[in-house]
């Protein structure tokens, strides 16, 4: 072995083979080259697919980018306004920690659950897509409260407990959100305690005065379904399906706020006045 490496020494001193050893050498460089750009554009390809995918496309900020207001939009007052909307939102978000009775009961049990809440690290004001008004990020175990979407105190509280009890599922309930069913349950969950109510299955077409009984199940099936859709990519047969298997189980689940919540009533306050019942800290 040495005398091979003698010989391509000695050989390697002649101006051609020079020639030639480095005319290989920058060949294979080259394709190195090649082949690491093709490897990182398909990496970011898949990267953009799988964002898509999962619907953290939905939430630009999430990926590291900084949005930029159109200045059609800003002419318009649309746009152009985030650093005031971001502070609005904040405070929105302290009011109802403050104030919110299911909010307060979420956090407690989390609390509860080993699985408290810091605001200034599991909850985040940001702007999204028009399409939703908030999100939990598993990977970072963190809600998203769009600035620019919800922008009362009353949408802020709806998607602080929608959340929440994705939250809650994802501390307790070893949610796996890779898997469409237990994201079609967390779903269902979240649509059954913090929205679905007689008037707002009106609205949305679950409701006559035929179906009174079923109104508030396909209320829940509807925003589920929607809320599955919107962030998998997948058709719209196997999101009804999951949401389908899953949901006896889980409309059935309660926890831990307990009651379905009535509009117009005094449910929230009854809900966070009963935690304690059930073993939950209380805000």
């Amino acid at each position: 072995m040495e005398f091979l490496t003698k010989v391509w020494a000695k050989e390697a001193t002649a101006p051609e083979a020079i020639e030639a050893i480095t005319g290989a050498a920058q060949e294979k460089q080259n394709a190195k080259t090649e082949k690491a750009s093709a490897s990182k554009e398909t990496s970011t390809e898949e990267t953009t697919t799988a964002q898509k995918d999962w619907g953290y496309d939905l939430y630009p900020e999430r990926r590291g980018e900084t949005f930029k207001p159109k200045w059609t939009r800003v002419l318009f007052g649309l746009e152009g306004q985030e650093n005031i909307d971001r502070f609005k939102c904040e405070e929105n978000v302290y009011w109802c920690v403050k104030n919110g009775p299911l909010v307060k009961l979420m956090m407690g049990a989390l609390k509860s659950s080993g699985c408290p809440i810091d605001l200034r690290r599991h909850i985040s004001c940001e702007v999204c897509d028009p399409t939703v008004t908030g999100g939990y990020d598993p990977k970072l175990n963190q809600i998203v409260v769009c600035q620019n979407m919800a922008r009362n105190k009353s949408m802020v509280h709806g998607v602080l407990t929608h959340e929440m009890i994705h939250m809650f599922d994802y501390c307790n309930n070893d949610m796996d959100f890779r898997n469409v069913d237990h994201l079609a349950c967390t779903e269902i969950r979240a649509a059954n305690l913090a929205h679905c109510s007689f008037l707002s299955a009106m609205f949305q077409g679950d409701a006559s005065p035929f179906n009174v009984k079923e109104a508030h199940q396909n209320c829940v099936k509807s925003k589920a379904l929607a809320s599955v859709l919107a962030v998998r990519n997948i058709s719209k047969a196997d999101a009804v399906a999951a949401v389908e298997r899953v949901f006896p189980k889980c409309y059935a689940d309660l926890e831990p706020i307990g009651r379905r919540i009535r509009r117009n009533s005094t449910d929230q306050q009854k809900a966070y006045m009963e935690a304690p019942m059930y073993g939950y800290d209380v805000y």
